[in-house]
């Protein structure tokens, strides 16, 4: 036994139609995905903590050792502006799995630097003085 064609009202299918397109297009977000207000606070806050450190390189008035350290701060900070205004990370999106996934991320990267930092130390450290290199000669 075959089916006829159903008749279903027009405004039905559009309204069908409309929630499926709101579902395509969701991904499941439940967080809002900033507001001009939001991005222009970011904005001014990169420029900001971009234009202190270039002050501090160019018009040089601290240390170098205290400038160095005065930029890896700026740019820590400026990491963080950017992971809340522009990339939306809090502990609520996606469930946290973005928070574990940087944690992840930040362990690993301890891991890789220090890791390198100790063999690029010991390398320096047993490599043969320049003064011993030219006596063989």
């Amino acid at each position: 036994m075959s089916a006829g064609p159903v008749n279903v009202p027009s405004s039905a299918v559009a309204d069908d139609e409309a929630n499926h397109d709101h579902e395509l297009h969701s991904h499941g977000d439940t967080h809002g995905h900033g507001s001009r207000k939001s991005y222009l606070i970011g904005f001014a806050l990169s420029v900001v903590l971009t234009a202190i450190p270039f002050w501090l390189v160019m018009g040089g008035p601290l240390s170098a050792g205290v400038t160095a350290m005065a930029i890896m701060a700026f740019a820590f900070v400026q990491i963080i502006v950017h992971m809340i205004y522009f990339l939306h990370m809090d502990s609520k999106s996606e469930g946290g799995w973005t928070m574990m996934a940087l944690v992840f991320t930040v362990v690993l990267v301890v891991i890789t630097l220090s890791g390198s930092i100790w063999v690029m130390y010991h390398l320096n450290s047993n490599m043969m003085p320049a003064e011993a290199m030219s006596e063989m000669r």
